[in-house]
């Protein structure tokens, strides 16, 4: 059976049972299916065909899922996009192509625009070849460009038929995130519940997890730290939440021991994933651990010169606009720095991220989780500086828990010289009121 008639074959199975809490309104697995219906016969007469490149524009609602669903059965590319402003959400389209933009409201209605394309991408041919349904996931461009990642979506799908846990979830990640869809899809197969969110507002999202009897939380480690200072989980109940999932960007340490100690109740899972492979299977060494083993069914993983490269059945056919990031022999090379012990590995951050101070290399991450150690710190982002004497140095942006942060930069360096090489103590140290982080909540670095 195909990944998209499993995921129907699955709501069919699970058709009384809750789906779907879309403002505070419960939609089952057979109302869900019946939506989806309703689409199909709504798509055709509209002019849409196998292979057609389909931006979706919505949330987790069930007119948006069931839109989505119907799409991948009738075959077509879909581009999920959750409410870019217009200059994004246009560059977007430009660069995947998009013959159809479906937007969907909160109401569940569908405002529908055609648009001329030139020419088809090889990549989508390659997919009609096989009459296979496709996604164009970007990235979140925190590093730098949006990249266009393209998915056999029913492989990506696939993954998903051995059965698991059936969990009442938060939809946190978003409607355009690897993550999110991740959430969506596994919730789906499994007879779980998806609960969609008003805000990510610390206190919106954990009051929703209270009212709606969440069990797992899926999220990243700036909103998890960022929900910590605002105190939001000591105004709701969260004994319910039985796992909290981060990633999105690596942990630091600081952070994760508060997590654990705030959340006694909830297992801590270490996710990794990307746009370009989907979301691994993983298994945390502990709670309070950095430690992470990654894998899954078909998946390989191994590491060249400290660079993790993975090899997986539902990686992506290839980029839309960027160089092709695999090795001749077939593996995908992630751009992420690892340490190993044995089948355990730490994820230290990106290669772009790492400062070079006179030959000497530095992680941004490192500094970051040094310096988050101080209790008026809320976010950190270190950076390269350049240097005349030593090509780069270190820098950090800091927002204090609460302004004005006076003597910070002073507090932030002093701190770090304790704990850490001189090459590593930043040589700048600017202080910022405004948020360091994206939609996503995850960390901006290209700014």
């Amino acid at each position: 059976m195909t990944g998209v008639a499993a995921m129907r074959r699955a709501l069919e199975c699970h058709a009384k049972l809750d789906a779907m809490v879309w403002h505070g309104q419960v939609s089952t697995h057979g109302q869900l299916l019946h939506r989806m219906d309703q689409h199909l016969m709504w798509l055709k007469p509209q002019g849409v065909s196998a292979g057609d490149v389909v931006a979706l524009d919505g949330d987790f609602s069930p007119a948006a899922v069931s839109l989505l669903l119907a799409l991948a059965e009738m075959g077509c590319v879909v581009v999920p996009q959750a409410r870019p402003k217009e200059a994004r959400l246009q560059e977007r389209m430009r660069v995947a192509g998009v013959q159809w933009h479906f937007h969907v409201d909160n109401d569940g209605n569908v405002a529908t625009r055609r648009r001329e394309v030139p020419e088809r991408h090889p990549f989508y041919q390659q997919l009609a070849g096989r009459g296979a349904a496709g996604l164009v996931l970007f990235s979140s461009g925190s590093s730098g460009l949006e990249k266009a990642a393209v998915h056999d979506l029913g492989a990506l799908l696939q993954r998903f038929q051995k059965p698991g846990r059936s969990w009442r979830t938060q939809a946190f990640l978003l409607f355009d995130h690897i993550g999110g869809l991740n959430t969506l899809f596994y919730t789906l197969a499994n007879a779980g519940c998806v609960v969609a969110l008003d805000s990510r507002d610390p206190d919106a999202v954990l009051a929703s997890a209270a009212r709606h009897r969440v069990r797992l939380l899926p999220t990243s480690p700036t909103f998890l730290r960022l929900a910590l200072l605002s105190g939001a989980h000591l105004r709701h109940d969260v004994s319910g939440i039985e796992r909290i999932t981060y990633g999105t960007e690596p942990m630091d340490q600081p952070t994760l021991q508060a997590v654990a100690a705030a959340f006694p109740n909830a297992a801590l899972q270490q996710t990794y994933g990307l746009s370009e492979a989907g979301i691994l299977t993983s298994h945390s060494r502990a709670k309070d651990s950095l430690w992470v083993k990654l894998g899954g069914p078909s998946v390989e993983t191994r590491v060249r010169e400290g660079m993790l490269e993975i090899r997986s059945p539902s990686s992506m056919l290839g980029y839309l606009n960027a160089p092709q990031p695999f090795t001749p022999d077939g593996w995908l090379m992630t751009g992420d720095h690892v340490l190993t012990d044995g089948p355990w590995f730490r994820i230290l951050g990106r290669a772009s991220e790492l400062i070079n101070v006179g030959g000497l290399k530095v992680h941004a991450s490192q500094v970051e989780s040094v310096i988050l150690e101080l209790s008026d710190v809320a976010e950190v982002r270190v950076h390269a500086l350049d240097n005349a004497l030593t090509g780069q140095a270190v820098a950090a942006v800091v927002r204090p828990t609460a302004p004005p942060g006076n003597g910070l930069p002073t507090r932030v360096r002093a701190h770090c010289a304790q704990r850490l090489e001189r090459f590593q103590v930043p040589v700048r140290v600017v202080v910022q009121q405004a948020a360091l982080h994206g939609e996503r909540f995850k960390k901006l670095r290209n700014v």
